[in-house]
């Protein structure tokens, strides 16, 4: 039988690295858009938009459709197709001499990608049942906790090894990746019937399954919620009164703590779903989510701000970890990679739109931004109180009695 947690290690490992080298990069971006020859700052903030859109984008759209490869022909495979390509793509990057290049390669990375969605089912079918909430929240921990780490990285790398080179350091990160996966993890065995059986579930049944859209729904507008500081945190503590150069200092802070806030939200959800259904979780969850938002929208400190960011990331990662667990109790095993895309699709559409809304209302009042949230997050609760459905506890059969 494989080891689960030898399978675990593997993907959680990969995760990580493989997601702080796709973040590497980011902090440099519109430097090295600059060094390409592109001289006015509107282009420059214009091809950084469209470079960092793009993958996420294409990814969102074509993540269900590597599922259903990945549900055929295994995951493994599916996760090495993507740490190969990344490898490649990330290399090129390197010698791009135009930021339409850039661009090209970004988009090309997005349509090789999956790597997320599929990390995280790998994880979920290879866990036993009482142990997916705890093997998700890891994994979704790999992926919080990359992202935060990489930019840092990335910024101190730059200036010492230069802006392409920087890319092959990336590069190398999805290398490491790939042979973790390839020497660690070991495919759980599938029956012939299940893997024939993929092909006759379209997506249009996939997504009848118990909760199904709901949870997507819960995945998308959280993840909504949580992306729509980044254009405006820093702005608002300059309409505190905070000091540019400082706001900006503390604005990275606050990130970190709602990152590792989150990361621990990810790893309680283990816990709660153990002793309370989903539903209660994901509900009790938002709610105090938004009261965090709502004395966010209300502060004039830093302190206390950082102090509802962490409580507001920690009921985030929570809510994402349980999100996912639900949906795992009702996939069957022949579609789970196809039905972890569409989750995961979920999930990048609301990173691919959050700033943009952000954007849109903090033009307004950027208290607005908390504000819209918390009113996100109260409705988000309500719906899945009112229409989530409580699967039954599964009950063991009895053992049968020998009558004499």
């Amino acid at each position: 039988m494989h080891d689960w947690r030898r399978n675990q290690v593997a993907v959680t490992a990969a995760a990580f690295v493989g997601f702080t080298g796709f973040t590497l990069v980011m902090p440099f971006l519109p430097l090295y858009i600059r060094q390409l020859g592109v001289t006015d700052v509107g282009d420059i903030a214009l091809w950084t938009g469209l470079s960092l859109g793009a993958s996420p984008a294409i990814a969102a759209l074509v993540g269900p459709l590597w599922g259903r490869v990945g549900d055929r022909f295994g995951n493994k495979l599916l996760v090495q197709r993507s740490l190969v390509s990344f490898v490649l793509v990330m290399s090129a990057m390197a010698y791009v001499t135009e930021a339409w290049h850039l661009f090209a390669l970004r988009a090309i990375q997005g349509f090789f990608a999956g790597y997320g969605a599929l990390t995280l089912s790998m994880a979920a079918l290879s866990a036993p049942p009482d142990k997916v909430a705890f093997a998700v929240g890891t994994v979704q921990t790999a992926h919080r906790l990359g992202p935060a780490i990489g930019p840092v990285i990335g910024g101190v790398l730059a200036p010492l090894v230069g802006l392409r080179n920087a890319f092959l350091v990336s590069a190398a990160c999805y290398f490491v990746a790939l042979v973790l996966v390839t020497a660690l993890y070991r495919e759980p065995p599938r029956e012939r019937k299940a893997a024939r059986a993929d092909l006759r579930t379209s997506f249009g049944t996939i997504l009848t399954f118990e909760n199904f859209l709901l949870l997507m729904l819960v995945i998308f507008g959280v993840q909504m919620v949580d992306r729509s500081f980044g254009p405006v945190l820093a702005l608002y503590l300059d309409e505190l009164g905070y000091p540019s150069d400082e706001g900006a200092v503390m604005a990275g802070i606050l990130f970190s703590v709602l990152a590792l806030s989150a990361a621990a939200g990810n790893q309680a959800a283990a816990s709660l779903v153990s002793r309370l259904s989903p539903r209660a979780v994901i509900a009790r969850a938002a709610v105090l989510a938004a009261t965090a938002l709502a004395v966010v929208a209300l502060a004039n400190n830093v302190w206390l701000i950082g102090a509802c960011l962490a409580v507001f990331g920690l009921c985030i990662g929570t809510s994402m970890t349980t999100a996912y667990t639900a949906a795992n109790a009702v996939i069957p095993r022949e579609v789970h990679s196809t039905a972890f895309g569409f989750l995961t699709s979920a999930q990048l559409i609301g990173v691919a739109i959050s700033p943009v809304l952000a954007g849109l209302v903090g033009a307004r009042s950027i208290r607005a931004v908390f504000v819209a949230g918390v009113v996100a997050l109260v409705s988000l609760a309500v719906v899945v109180r009112r229409v989530m459905v409580d699967r039954a506890p599964e009950v063991e059969p009895e053992p049968a009695v020998d009558e004499a």
